[in-house]
């Protein structure tokens, strides 16, 4: 499903035409609810770059939701990953930013007044002593099918993006709660095998977890 074919099933089913401001709303609030929900596998991203000498902070990518994974990359080649703290760990364990050495530890900031005020940072430790690679594996925010016109979501799980945006729109217009509670029931009934999905088939296989097996009457 793209974008002018979920705008023309939203107009059906609500029988009401609505402007176009309304309806991207409706959509960009469902995918803000999905993409919060489950973390899905397809939607995943590896970014590189690298550290800086005695700096230890690293901006994190414009689209960035959630960490997967941080690793820093010697100058052999070896892959080193780094174990999440808070920051008032890296602060009590690494008190003096301008003690240097192989970083180990990293925690999310928060954003980079004021060059980056929108976007996260990563504070690492203790602070680099050489320029490493960086490897990022992190959960992203996909572009809307608002402007993309054909997404993941679009693609695979129309549905969801169908009813989500529906009870946006029922909520809207302050609809009949039976009306809204159909819709909401039809988007959680979606919502269960995103995450079969999301949460369970694209996390394992059959070598380690087995055939999904029902049992015989």
């Amino acid at each position: 499903m793209n974008y002018a074919e979920l705008v023309t099933q939203i107009q059906d089913y609500m029988e009401t035409t609505f402007d176009t401001d309304s309806v991207n709303t409706f959509i960009k609030q469902a995918e803000h609810r999905i993409y919060n929900t489950v973390q899905i596998p397809s939607l995943r991203k590896n970014v590189t770059g690298s550290t800086s000498l005695s700096n230890k902070y690293l901006q994190c990518p414009s689209d960035f939701l959630a960490v997967y994974s941080l690793a820093i990359i010697r100058a052999n080649g070896d892959y080193v990953y780094l174990l999440n703290k808070d920051v008032n760990f890296m602060r009590q364990v690494y008190p003096n930013p301008t003690s240097t050495g192989e970083p180990k530890y990293y925690a999310i900031f928060g954003p980079d007044y004021p060059t980056f005020p929108n976007e996260l940072t990563f504070i690492i430790g203790p602070t680099p002593n050489a320029a490493y690679g960086v490897e990022l594996h992190y959960f992203y925010k996909p572009e809307s099918i608002v402007t993309a016109n054909t997404t993941w979501l679009g693609d695979n799980f129309d549905n969801i993006l169908l009813y989500g945006a529906l009870r946006e729109a029922y909520l809207f217009i302050k609809g009949e709660q039976d009306l809204v509670a159909n819709v909401e029931a039809k988007y959680q009934e979606a919502m269960a095998l995103l995450k079969q999905l999301g949460d369970g088939k694209e996390r394992q296989d059959a070598y380690r977890s087995g055939q999904v097996r029902y049992p015989v009457q």
